[in-house]
């Protein structure tokens, strides 16, 4: 299958922590207009996980992307969304689920490294990136976001480290994972955090799921979150489980995370 990477890029390969054992590789797409020679203008980063699957055919799950490239680089060009920079880290493979999952699974022993993913990504990528390009670094300016484990693992770093990743694209989250830890996690929170929080679920992934997106974002409306404002969940009808349905709907998440000249309005 032929590469279908659009825009600029920079990559990064065979990256190797001093947390976790597996090499990664990690891309780095550069908006329209970033010259790295003449220009001072700094740009908000947003973190995907499961990078192989966010930009390029050629390496993604059953040949299918999430086009976040191509969207990005329309949104941006349209005036729609701020410039930014979007880090895609690949998964580890057979160490994805221990990588991405807050607790151990007994019954299958897998499973509860997420910590030392979140230490790779605050004290190794996040640093290699700001040093490299020209990042605003703050947590207001950093994003992070993934789809099923990668939606869990989002929200649970997020939860954690709000002042690293300020911003969350919590897509399709395996909210079961652990007899829905996260969730009693967000009902333990002493108060409001600041985050933004982009939440949603196919309705064709099944009732269960779309329950457990809906019982988080009571939780987090009950801590003080706004729907609408500083949280948006969304339901899509017909949509499953898949690539396809992750890519049509990250317009909308750009938008309602990095809105242009960044203003904060409900989508």
């Amino acid at each position: 299958m032929e590469h279908t990477l659009t825009g600029k890029f920079h990559i990064i390969e065979s990256f190797t922590s001093g947390y976790l054992p597996a090499a990664r590789d990690i891309f780095v797409y550069l908006p329209p207009g970033y010259d790295i020679d003449s220009s001072e203008r700094r740009y908000p980063v947003f973190y995907l996980h499961d990078g192989q699957n966010i930009f390029d055919a050629a390496t993604s799950f059953r040949g299918e992307e999430w086009m976040v490239d191509e969207t990005a680089e329309a949104l941006i060009t349209e005036g729609r969304i701020e410039p930014l920079i979007v880090v895609g880290i690949y998964n580890a493979g057979e160490h994805r689920i221990d990588e991405y999952t807050p607790s151990l699974d007994e019954e299958r022993q897998h499973g509860g490294k997420s910590y030392l993913y979140s230490k790779m990504l605050r004290r190794e990528i996040k640093p290699l990136i700001d040093r490299q390009f020209r990042t605003r670094t703050g947590p207001h300016d950093t994003g992070l976001g993934g789809s099923s484990l990668g939606g869990l693992v989002s929200l649970a770093i997020g939860l954690r480290f709000p002042h690293v990743f300020g911003k969350l694209a919590v897509m399709s989250p395996s909210l079961w994972w652990g007899d829905r830890l996260l969730l009693k996690r967000v009902e333990a929170l002493p108060a409001h955090l600041p985050l933004r929080i982009w939440l949603d679920m196919g309705l064709a992934e099944g009732d269960r799921c779309a329950e457990d997106a809906r019982d988080i974002r009571d939780a987090l409306e009950r801590k003080g979150w706004i729907d609408g404002h500083d949280l948006q969940h969304r339901e899509y009808p017909g949509a499953g489980h898949t690539e396809a349905a992750w890519a049509a709907r990250m317009g909308q998440v750009l938008q309602f995370l990095f809105p242009a000249l960044d203003v904060i309005t409900p989508s």
